[in-house]
């Protein structure tokens, strides 16, 4: 089990290369990537999405390389024709003005558009064994940090669980009472009725209609069902966050059910146990990968 929150960095010097690589992520429903790249290193983008995809199912994830030469790899070139033209522009110019023509800098030339290009020459391949070290160590980073946190998650879980699995197990030893209970409730109120009279037929047969109503066996045994399927995700799925949700939703409706049809204060009591840990369960399980 992982977590969806996670962290790691790392800056070295590759061959004269400068590389540093980020990667953090928050919760998200759905794998979120986003891959921030200088403009000359797109052409491995594509590479770089597959790679953490491979590793990571969910989570807002956000990636960064950062590259710098020490020697630079810029070629200037001169446009001597767009040179000429300028200074002539430029020395007409003067003359018309009164102006000296000598006196006209050469760094006014060359602040004019054309006349100087600078141009970069990139090899992403090459780049790519530069990077592709450091990347790979902080992506096996990031994910030991998410794995790391992930066991606590886990155990934070189970604990929840172990919870509700006490509560689970409370309601089946009280659902005999509830029964009498209500066997109990029905048999007064026709004893205050008829008195003598009391057809034990007729007691049978609306105890009988009432258990129907009000029993809990069923709940009960859905709920254990509910909470299996959810340890079984937590202990063997790698990535049982969606699922957790799931079945959260469908534990939260048997313990609903059983807290309207209960008669007594103390299931009560453990019915707001039992959601308390179940909610503690869903928030948990939204940090979870």
């Amino acid at each position: 089990m992982n977590s969806m929150t996670g962290y790691s960095y790392k800056e070295v010097v590759v061959d004269g290369t400068q590389v540093s690589v980020e990667i953090k992520s928050v919760n998200s429903r759905f794998l979120d990537l986003s891959v921030s790249l200088p403009p000359f290193l797109n052409p491995l983008e594509q590479r770089i999405r597959q790679t953490v995809s491979d590793r990571i199912v969910r989570g807002k994830v956000d990636l960064s390389i950062r590259i710098r030469d020490s020697e630079s790899n810029a070629k200037v070139t001169v446009d001597t024709q767009a040179a000429l033209a300028y200074r002539d522009a430029i020395t007409q110019l003067a003359s018309a003005l009164g102006k000296n023509s000598d006196d006209i800098p050469l760094s006014l030339i060359i602040q004019q558009e054309g006349v100087l290009s600078v141009t970069h020459e990139y090899d992403a391949e090459q780049y790519w064994q530069k990077i592709s070290g450091v990347f790979a160590d902080v992506l096996n980073a990031f994910c030991a940090d998410r794995e790391r946190e992930g066991k606590n998650l886990q155990k934070d879980l189970l604990s929840k669980l172990d919870t509700l699995d006490a509560c689970a197990r409370f309601f089946k030893e009280w659902q005999p009472q509830m029964e009498a209970k209500f066997r109990e409730t029905i048999t007064k109120k026709f004893n205050e009725l008829l008195g003598e009279q009391v057809d034990q037929n007729r007691i049978m047969t609306e105890t009988a209609a009432m258990l129907v109503k009000y029993t809990i066996n069923e709940e009960i045994i859905r709920l254990h069902s509910h909470l299996a399927a959810m340890r079984s995700e937590i202990e063997t799925n790698p990535v049982p966050g969606k699922k957790l949700d799931f079945i959260c939703q469908e534990a939260n409706r048997e313990i609903n059910t059983i807290g309207s049809k209960n008669q007594f204060t103390e299931v009560g009591a453990m019915v707001i146990t039992a959601k308390d840990a179940l909610e503690n369960i869903r928030e948990q399980a939204k940090n979870v990968e």
